[in-house]
């Protein structure tokens, strides 16, 4: 968990399968608020997470990418 892009971009650039890196892109959000966020996306996302994968948290998108990044499967 994070707030830094730069876990991703490492992961991404480097051709890993993992660790997993879930970055919050939420400003101004209350600790109850981000961990309702947190355990929305480990619900929704758990087996990619399991798997190995990026996933942004923004306002009104999260998006998802599988590692290693470019990779077929």
């Amino acid at each position: 968990m994070t707030l830094d892009a730069d876990f991703h971009a490492i992961l991404a650039v480097s051709g890993a399968s993992g660790p997993s890196v879930i970055r919050l892109r939420l400003q101004g959000l209350g600790a109850p608020e981000a961990v309702d966020r947190v355990q929305n996306v480990l619900a929704c996302f758990q087996a990619d997470l399991e798997r190995g994968s990026l996933v942004t948290v923004k306002p009104h998108k999260t998006t998802c990418h599988r590692l290693p990044v470019g990779s077929p499967s």
